[in-house]
């Protein structure tokens, strides 16, 4: 397994406090943590895995204060957490599959594509959805993205809200406690898949997790004073100097 100076772990763990800070607003977490385990030197496989490995803790913790304001439809909560977890088997087995020089210049590619959404995703407005039809659309929610989740996943969270608002009318709250169930669902598939291969680095993920919670507080005092443009625009610098460095390191490599 591949392992890292103490230096190395702070550093994560300081990125894992600003993942924190922005997944506390809109989601995006990963968009931070992911770039930041490459440009650590880890590989591919390795740098998925750990940041599966660090992201469940918060994403369960953030379930169960939504579960606990009455923002998780239980009905809902019955199909699309075992969809979210299909999926995420699905997107960690096969991004296994793939070779490490291959998947590289995916990763690039979709940090790239998925930064430049986060950052200028439209304004959605909710409209209702009948409560027959929503447990479904949950559902297939939840198997789409929860796939792109173990195959990658950052900006899942920022996905899932905007699906849940887009599809069923959620508002952005509701949509965020809905988000979080399935999140954590597609996480604990992630993690089962990754630790079951030997790639993740428990190491550094166990610290970058507990500085995911402190991050999460400082990112909701950020967001009562500044609002969601602003962590937006926070969140586009930091991937765009994160991809700069993983797209020199492929060039050097290539």
């Amino acid at each position: 397994m591949t392992d890292l100076p103490l230096l190395h772990v702070a550093l994560l763990t300081l990125a894992a406090f600003a993942a924190g800070t922005v997944d506390a607003v809109a989601g995006g977490g990963g968009l931070v943590t992911v770039p930041a385990l490459l440009a650590a030197g880890l590989p591919p496989h390795v740098a998925l895995g750990t940041n599966k490995g660090q992201a469940v803790f918060g994403s369960g913790a953030a379930l169960f204060r939504f579960a606990r304001a009455g923002m998780v439809d239980g009905a809902r909560a019955r199909v699309a957490f075992p969809a979210g977890f299909a999926g995420s088997l699905l997107g960690a087995a096969l991004v296994l599959l793939v070779h490490p020089s291959l998947l590289r210049p995916v990763v690039l590619a979709l940090l790239v594509a998925v930064g430049f959404f986060t950052a200028f995703r439209p304004r959605i407005r909710p409209r209702p959805v009948s409560t027959a039809r929503a447990p479904l659309g949950a559902a297939a929610i939840a198997l789409v993205i929860g796939a792109y989740d173990g195959f990658f996943g950052p900006g899942t969270g920022t996905f899932l809200i905007i699906a849940f608002a887009a599809v069923l009318g959620d508002g952005m709250a509701r949509a965020s406690g809905e988000a979080k169930l399935v999140n954590f669902a597609s996480n604990l598939a992630g993690v089962a898949v990754f630790a079951s291969r030997g790639v993740i680095l428990w190491r550094v993920a166990l610290p970058m997790a507990a500085a995911q919670f402190a991050g999460a507080t400082l990112g909701a005092h950020l967001t009562v004073r500044h609002g969601d443009a602003f962590v937006r625009r926070v969140v586009l610098a930091v991937v765009l100097a994160l991809v700069l460095k993983v797209g020199r390191d492929l060039l050097a490599a290539g």
